[in-house]
């Protein structure tokens, strides 16, 4: 049996910048963003604030949920969060 997967949303203080993620540890990636131990997109827009989430059985599952998002309109992927967390918190310290 595989581990866990995720997919993940980020976004900044402002919530202006979206980033689809997938990783097998969704405690130990956010906080790699949180630190900006990883030079890239997420660094350079400050985007350390998780807003959404969804647990997969396989690796295999979730790349295809997180390609299906990535390929999504702007509004699908607000609506999803919207719908999923309403006041956009930053999730993190409730999965911890």
């Amino acid at each position: 049996m595989e581990k866990q997967s995720f997919i993940y949303i980020l976004t900044n203080n402002q919530n202006t910048t979206l980033y689809i993620g997938v990783t097998n540890n969704l405690l130990r990636r956010i906080f790699e963003h949180k630190e900006k131990f990883n030079a890239g997109f997420t660094k350079k827009y400050n985007l350390t604030k998780l807003v959404y989430y969804e647990i997969f059985c396989d690796i295999d599952s979730a790349i295809l949920r997180e390609k299906k998002l990535k390929g999504g309109s702007r509004q699908k992927k607000i609506d999803l969060i919207n719908n999923f967390n309403p006041d956009w918190e930053d999730l993190y310290e409730k999965i911890i």
